[in-house]
């Protein structure tokens, strides 16, 4: 069931308005912990319950938002509490605009008999049709979503981390990424780039041997010549804690995932794995010999057809 009313952002993170940053900082990250689809495997609801308190922080610690979210969430809660108001006073609060049901123009038309009021319509109207069409409105600057790409480290992945970027006016902001962020995380700040356009923060989680982080697991993107996939081969393949063996089974195709049971990152009582997938690949520069070969090898395949 979906509802329109606005979640209370203090009861997600479980603080109250009179804490401080720190203190909005440690429920975060507590709760989004507590939350994170990867260790709720089993509950559909925590991918939700997750974005809410993605949502929860990113209010809470800007205070503009903050600002605005309790002003909308102040007017929306008073409006019904006591009574059921007045069309003025719903008018009033509402739109910001006094109304008085009995009008002047009602005391003017109860005064005028139905002939003199035939007369008004008929020599009066026309004088307020505009006889030209309203000037052409200045023309709007269409300006860009704008975006950073940002390196962090597998255990800042992991636990979360503070990272500092420059928006485009060189304002520099403070973002905190989420726990258990992967690789090409894509984060929104809202209304930060000129022309009220959102600058998005790409996270970059990716280790110089090529392994990259998501949450718990490990990808690696293991790159083979044909006869290698074909055939099979043994390949050493880099770890978060060195190198290991891997046997590549025979007729592997590009696409093919094989997994490195934990050897991805650790938290607590929790082991991701490794995913290895393979991409075949052709040698920069064959010889007239290796050309032969495979142009012999696709005349086979032509015969067996």
């Amino acid at each position: 069931m979906t509802t329109t009313v606005d979640p209370n952002y203090w009861s997600l993170l479980g603080v109250s308005p009179e804490c401080d940053s720190n203190e909005l900082k440690f429920a975060f990250r507590k709760e989004a912990r507590k939350w994170h689809p990867d260790l709720n495997k089993n509950d559909v609801n925590a991918e939700e319950r997750f974005k809410l308190i993605n949502e929860a922080y990113a209010i809470l610690s800007d205070p503009k938002k903050r600002r605005e979210w309790e002003k909308q969430n102040h007017n929306h809660k008073d409006i019904f509490d006591n009574r059921f108001p007045t069309y003025e006073e719903y008018i009033d609060l509402v739109l910001g605009i006094k109304t008085d049901l009995k009008s002047e123009s009602d005391d003017q038309y109860s005064e005028h008999s139905e002939e003199e009021y035939e007369n008004f319509e008929q020599t009066n109207f026309n004088e307020y049709v505009p006889t030209t069409s309203e000037p052409a409105p200045p023309p709007t600057l269409i300006y860009e979503d704008q975006e950073s790409i940002v390196e962090i480290s597998p255990d800042q992945a992991l636990y979360g981390s503070s990272v500092e970027i420059q928006l485009q006016d060189g304002t520099l902001v403070e973002v905190l990424t989420p726990p258990f962020a992967g690789d090409g995380w894509r984060l929104r700040i809202e209304g930060a780039a000129i022309g009220c356009r959102d600058h998005f923060v790409q996270l970059k989680v990716q280790t110089e041997d090529g392994l990259r982080i998501d949450g718990l697991r490990v990808t690696y993107r293991l790159e083979l010549f044909p006869h290698d996939a074909l055939l099979g081969c043994a390949v050493d393949i880099p770890t978060l804690n060195g190198s290991v063996t891997l046997q590549v089974p025979p007729n592997s195709s590009t696409g093919r995932l094989l997994r490195l049971r934990g050897r991805g990152l650790e938290y607590e009582e929790y082991r991701g794995d490794q995913i290895v997938e393979i991409i075949i690949v052709l040698p920069d520069n064959l010889s007239d010999s290796e050309l032969a070969l495979y142009q012999r090898l696709n005349e086979i395949s032509m015969e067996n057809y």
